[in-house]
C-alpha cells in the first residue's frame, strides 16, 4: 500500500501525457536565485499582471522569461538598471525567449511532433536577438553562453549543465576555529519534445558553523536544510568539529494539457511572498513529492503529495529505515486584480504506521477536514490564507493566517489563553525604489505563531520534517519583526543588510511550553493562561550586512559581517555570535542560518 501513491499517479501520466501535444512549462527557477527579487521589484513597478502566482514558489522558467519578455516590449519607462535586471533574465533562461514574433506552433491532430515544419521552442529562442552567444567558448565548448558552462541545443532537446560552488571563511571573536563551508556541485537543467522536464543537482559540503547553529544540530539532531551527516575535521583550515554531508534534489516534469501540468521529484517548496512562511517554507530538509499544477482563468490550484521523515538519522541504528509519515496539501490562489492576490491553503500530515498512504486523502479537491473526521479524526489538519497587494507602484503589502487549531469562544470571548488556540500569522511591507533611489528597496515584516502551534501527539503528525520544522525556523511559541535593505549602487555591486528581533519561550528540563513542534501537544504544562514567550523567555537581534560583486554571470565575491545576541531569563543561556569574512559563490543563493 506504501506505494500505491506512485503506481496511481505513473497510471495517470501513461494515460494522460502521452497522448496530449501541448505547449512546454519548463523546470523550475530554483528557491533564492536572484530572478526572484528582480521580478518581485518589477512586478510591483510596472503593475503588469505576471503569467504566475508568485505566492506558489518555486516559479516555472517560461513564465519567467515570458514576464521579462513582455515588460521589455511594454511601452513603460524602465531605467538602465531595470533593462540590465531583463538582460540577466534572458541570459539565465535562454531556452524560452519565444516571442509572438517567433511562436512555438503546436503540431495538429494529424501531424507528427516530429515534423521538419514545427518550429520548436530551442529554435524560436535561438532566432530571438535576445539570446546571447560569446564569440570564443573556452575550449571550444565551455561556456557558449554567459550563463551555461555546457549548452545544447536540439530541435526537439536542450539541456543546460552548470558548476554550484560556496566557499567562504569567517573569523569569530574568541573562537579559535574558522567558521567554513566548502560546498561543490553540479546542476543539470533539460527538456524534451517541448513537453517532458528534468532537472537535477547534487552537492557535497563541509561545514563548520557558529555555536547558536550546533547547539540546534545538538538539539534536532538535524543540520537545517540538510539530512545525514558526518563528522568533519581539516587540518588544512584547523577545524575540529565540523559536519560532512551530501544532499541533491531533481525532478522529472510532465505537461497532462495545456493547463495542467504533473512534476514527481525530490526538493522543496515555498508558498509565500515574505522573507518567511508561516504555511510552508525550505528551511527543512529535502523530501519526496508529487506535485500538480493547474492553471486556467485567474486560478492556480496546486496539490502536493509528501512523503516526510518523523525523525532524522541520528536517532535510529545507521541501517534502519526512518520512520515515515505523509503530508497532502493544496493551495487555491486567485488573482482578483491585476495587483490583488488571495489564496486559500489546506495541509494534512498523518502516519499509517505499516499501512502507508492514506488513499483517500489524494482527492485533489476534497476539504482534508472532510475526510480526517471521517476516519475518526486522527491526523493533523492546518488551514491557511494568504494575500498580496501591490499599490502605487512601490509598495507590496503581503499577509498569511496559519490555523492549526482554535475554539471561537476562547479565541474572542473568554480569552483565556487556551492551549488548543493554535496559529500563526504574517504581516509584510515591501517598498521599491525607495525614497525615489533606484534599486534601493525596503522590506519589514512581522512574524509570530502561539505555543504549540504546528504540533500534535508526537513527531510522527506535527508539522515537521526530519525533525525540522515545515514553516518557520523557531517553530512555535515565538513574536518575530525582520526589516531587509538592499540596494545596487554600481552595476555589479549588491548590497543587502537584514536586522531581525525575536522573542520566544524555551524549555527547561523535563518542561514542554510550546516551542518545540517535535514534543507532543499532550505533554503541555497548563491548559489555560498561555502566552507567546512563556517559558524561559529569551530575545535575540540579528544583523547581517552583505556585499557582494558579479565577476560574470552568477559569480560572485562576497564579504558579509554577522553579528547575533541571546539575552535570556537564565543567564547560562545568553550568547553572542559575530564573525566577519567573505568567499565567492558561484550559481548558488546565500545558505543562512537566521534563526
Amino acid at each position: 500500500m506504501q506505494y500505491r501513491i506512485g503506481i496511481i499517479w505513473l497510471a495517470m501520466v501513461i494515460a494522460l501525457g502521452l497522448p496530449s501535444v501541448v505547449a512546454g512549462q519548463g523546470s523550475g527557477l530554483p528557491l533564492g536565485n536572484p530572478a526572484y527579487h528582480i521580478l518581485d521589484r518589477l512586478e510591483i513597478k510596472t503593475g503588469l499582471p505576471t503569467p504566475y502566482h508568485s505566492s506558489l514558489k518555486y516559479y516555472l522558467r517560461s513564465d519567467v522569461a515570458a514576464y521579462a519578455l513582455g515588460i521589455d516590449t511594454a511601452l513603460i519607462p524602465l531605467t538602465i538598471r531595470d533593462r540590465r535586471d531583463l538582460y540577466y533574465i534572458f541570459r539565465d533562461n535562454n531556452e524560452w525567449l519565444v516571442t509572438s514574433r517567433f511562436p512555438t506552433r503546436i503540431a495538429g491532430p494529424r501531424e507528427s511532433i516530429y515534423s521538419d515544419t514545427l518550429l520548436t521552442q530551442v529554435e524560436a529562442s535561438m532566432e530571438n536577438p535576445r539570446y546571447t552567444l560569446r564569440e570564443k567558448p573556452y575550449l571550444g565548448f565551455l561556456y557558449p553562453t554567459p550563463a551555461n558552462m555546457v549548452e545544447v541545443n536540439d530541435k526537439f532537446f536542450h539541456i543546460r549543465v552548470n558548476p554550484l560552488l560556496d566557499f567562504k571563511l569567517a573569523g569569530e571573536k574568541d573562537d579559535n576555529e574558522l567558521i567554513f563551508t566548502n560546498l561543490r556541485g553540479i546542476e543539470l537543467r533539460s527538456g524534451i519534445d517541448d513537453r517532458i522536464y528534468l532537472y537535477f543537482n547534487i552537492v557535497e559540503e563541509q561545514a563548520r558553523f557558529p555555536g547558536y547553529v550546533n547547539e540546534r544540530i545538538e538539539r534536532d539532531k538535524a543540520i537545517p536544510g540538510a539530512g545525514l551527516y558526518k563528522t568533519y575535521t581539516s587540518e588544512i583550515f584547523d577545524i575540529t568539529n565540523g559536519y560532512d554531508f551530501l544532499n541533491g534534489q531533481g525532478y522529472l516534469a510532465f505537461n497532462l494539457t495545456r493547463h495542467v501540468g504533473l512534476q514527481f521529484g525530490y526538493g522543496r517548496n515555498f508558498i509565500g511572498n515574505g522573507y518567511r512562511s508561516m504555511l510552508l517554507s525550505d528551511f527543512s530538509n529535502n523530501y519526496l513529492y508529487l506535485k500538480a499544477n493547474w492553471r486556467v482563468w485567474k486560478l492556480h490550484y496546486q496539490n502536493l503529495f509528501m512523503e516526510l521523515a518523523a525523525e532524522s538519522n541520528a536517532a535510529p541504528a545507521a541501517n534502519d529505515v526512518l520512520p515515515r509519515k505523509y503530508m497532502a496539501a493544496h493551495h487555491l490562489s486567485f488573482q482578483a486584480l491585476p495587483n490583488l492576490n488571495f489564496g486559500v491553503f489546506e495541509a494534512v500530515v498523518f502516519d499509517r504506521r505499516n499501512g502507508g498512504f492514506e488513499l483517500q486523502y489524494l482527492n485533489p479537491v476534497i476539504l482534508y477536514r472532510t475526510v480526517e473526521q471521517g476516519l475518526g479524526s486522527p491526523d493533523n489538519v492546518l488551514i491557511g490564507l494568504d494575500a498580496k497587494w501591490n499599490f502605487l507602484h512601490h509598495f507590496q503589502l503581503y499577509g498569511q493566517l496559519m490555523l492549526d487549531e482554535f475554539k471561537f469562544d476562547e479565541l474572542f470571548i473568554e480569552r483565556r489563553g487556551w492551549w488548543a488556540n493554535k496559529y500563526g500569522m504574517q504581516l509584510g511591507l515591501k517598498y521599491i525604489n525607495a525614497f525615489g533611489r533606484d534599486h534601493l528597496d525596503l522590506q519589514a515584516e512581522f512574524n509570530q505563531a502561539r505555543p504549540y502551534t504546528y504540533t500534535h501527539r508526537d513527531s510522527s503528525s506535527s508539522y515537521t520534517h526530519y525533525n525540522q520544522p515545515l514553516a518557520h525556523p523557531l517553530g512555535a511559541n515565538f513574536r518575530e519583526v525582520l526589516f531587509i535593505a538592499r540596494y545596487q549602487p554600481f552595476k555589479k555591486v549588491f548590497l543587502e543588510g537584514r536586522f531581525i528581533r525575536a522573542t520566544f519561550g524555551e524549555d527547561g528540563a523535563n518542561q514542554n511550553w510550546g516551542g518545540n513542534l517535535l514534543k507532543s501537544h499532550n505533554s503541555r504544562e497548563q491548559d489555560f493562561g498561555n502566552e507567546i514567550g512563556q517559558g524561559i523567555t529569551a530575545n535575540t537581534s540579528l544583523l547581517g550586512l552583505d556585499v557582494s560583486y558579479m565577476l560574470a554571470h552568477n559569480v560572485f565575491i562576497d564579504l558579509h559581517y554577522f553579528y547575533r545576541k541571546k539575552d535570556s531569563e537564565e543567564n547560562k543561556l545568553d550568547d553572542t555570535t559575530r564573525y566577519f569574512g567573505g568567499g565567492v559563490r558561484i550559481n548558488i543563493a546565500r545558505q543562512r542560518m537566521d534563526f
